[in-house]
């Protein structure tokens, strides 16, 4: 679509977002002069705009662009990325597994059942030895420590 209505483009501007690294990288790899701005900057310059409508605003960009009036954001690379994706999908296991830690904690002591703080496979032992003779209460809370277990081993 750029090389069919602008097979000369000097640049190519695009603000922030949640799409702009795959954009970024799309565009660099079809051999385009790709810069990404800070869209915090774009926005005070395009709030300027009378009518706000996404014309006006590529409208503006366009002329953000041609006159250099923008602030260029470096724009992170697929494996960063991916490492950065790696450990907010770890920290979020970690935190359902403490959820369901506590959550399985919390049901247990309606029943008088009190697991200590304790850490790892004691956790899932102690939980299995207090449940030993409360079958109906097993039958609940044993589903809940298979999620808590498998979500730490995806976690590790």
């Amino acid at each position: 679509m750029i090389r069919k209505h602008a097979p000369a483009a000097k640049r190519v501007v695009f603000e922030t977002g949640p799409l702009s690294v795959w954009f970024f990288h799309a565009l660099a790899a079809e051999g385009l002069p790709v810069i990404c701005i800070d869209a915090r900057h774009a926005k005070a310059a395009l709030d300027m705009a009378a009518n706000k409508t996404d014309a006006n605003d590529a409208d503006g960009l366009a002329h953000l662009a041609e006159v250099g009036f923008y602030k260029e954001v470096r724009v992170k690379s697929f494996d960063s990325m991916l490492m950065r994706t790696l450990v907010a999908a770890r920290t979020r296991l970690v935190r359902i597994g403490t959820e369901l830690s506590n959550q399985i904690r919390g049901l247990m002591k309606t029943f008088g059942l009190v697991v200590p703080a304790v850490m790892g496979g004691k956790f899932e032992h102690l939980v299995h030895a207090l449940l030993a003779d409360h079958t109906d209460l097993g039958q609940i809370i044993r589903p809940l420590l298979d999620a808590w277990h498998a979500v730490r081993l995806r976690a590790a």
